[in-house]
């Protein structure tokens, strides 16, 4: 059976919740440089933490890449609502979202977290479908206003956003590859503007986020 939402905690005290903040950051880092199975005693490291310190807020390491992918979900889905709320065309705010989500690393996050996630977990669930609703709103308003190409799909968002999160081979500093990131973002962008003249006809499929959800769902985890 799935996990249902929690009910509410009590809030952390402001050490309790800095630690908390700093240990699934540096999670965060460790799990994209080294995969689900990395050391405890890294991320620990890297908080600036004490393991104890870790294993008293997540208990296993599974509770800890859950709390991981939930926070990049949730940091995600509210950087989509601020955009939508406080720019002043669809098309900006979608601009904007796709930068602030560079910051959040979902794109490098989620996937090497995917298989350590259950395909059920309801609090989960919950926050992505929230952060895909306010998405695909924008994306439909910004098409409506003629400002974003007519044949771009949720899926060509999401998946181009994965691809430009992805670490980059060699010994590239970190802080270079992410103003990379930003700059060759800026370069696509301008490919999703719409523009008279330019032929609606991308190549490829189309995917939406229902196809997308169907390929996780067609998964047989007992195969992996």
């Amino acid at each position: 059976m799935g996990q249902q939402p929690k009910t509410a905690e009590r809030p952390l005290r402001a050490d309790a919740r800095d630690n908390r903040n700093r240990i699934l950051a540096a999670a965060a880092e460790v799990f994209v440089e080294q995969g689900p199975g990395a050391p405890l005693e890294d991320i620990s490291r890297r908080a600036g933490t004490g393991i104890a310190t870790l294993y008293r807020r997540f208990p296993d390491r599974k509770a800890l890449a859950r709390a991981v992918a939930l926070d990049a979900l949730q940091r995600t889905a509210d950087e989509a609502r601020r955009a939508r709320d406080e720019e002043p065309t669809a098309f900006a705010a979608l601009v904007r979202y796709m930068h602030r989500v560079l910051n959040i690393r979902i794109g490098a996050v989620f996937p090497v977290l995917l298989d350590e996630i259950p395909f059920d977990d309801a609090e989960v669930a919950s926050v992505r479908d929230g952060g895909v609703s306010v998405m695909q709103g924008l994306i439909a308003a910004a098409q409506e206003d003629g400002d974003l190409r007519g044949d771009v799909t949720h899926g060509d968002i999401g998946i181009l956003l994965v691809r430009l999160s992805r670490p980059l081979p060699g010994p590239m500093p970190r802080d270079v590859a992410d103003e990379l990131a930003h700059r060759h973002l800026d370069l696509l962008i301008d490919g999703l503007r719409a523009s008279p003249g330019r032929p609606e006809a991308l190549r490829g499929p189309a995917l939406t986020f229902s196809d997308l959800r169907s390929m996780d769902d067609d998964r047989d985890p007992a195969a992996e």
